[in-house]
């Protein structure tokens, strides 16, 4: 695990709600930084399956898509272990 130390320069009110509302903790900001990775993740995902779509591409078959998505877990797997 990475120990970082974030140095934050906020308004006044959004300081103030965001840690009235327990989003200044580690374990919040972790969650605030998983969630956002997920969606431009997602935002990544859709973006290539446009532009495959643009260039005609067919789609892939179920046992295709589970394939790809078995070498991307192993992938993340071996990347948290190392």
């Amino acid at each position: 695990m990475t120990m970082l130390e974030l140095k934050l320069n906020l308004p006044d009110r959004l300081a103030r709600e965001a840690q009235a509302a327990g989003l200044l903790t580690p374990e919040a900001v972790s969650n605030l930084l998983k969630d956002a990775m997920r969606r431009r993740a997602a935002q990544a995902l859709l973006a290539g399956a446009e532009r495959a779509s643009k260039a005609g591409s067919k789609p892939l078959a179920m046992n295709e898509i589970q394939a790809e998505v078995n070498a991307v877990r192993r992938s993340r797997r071996s990347d948290t272990r190392a």
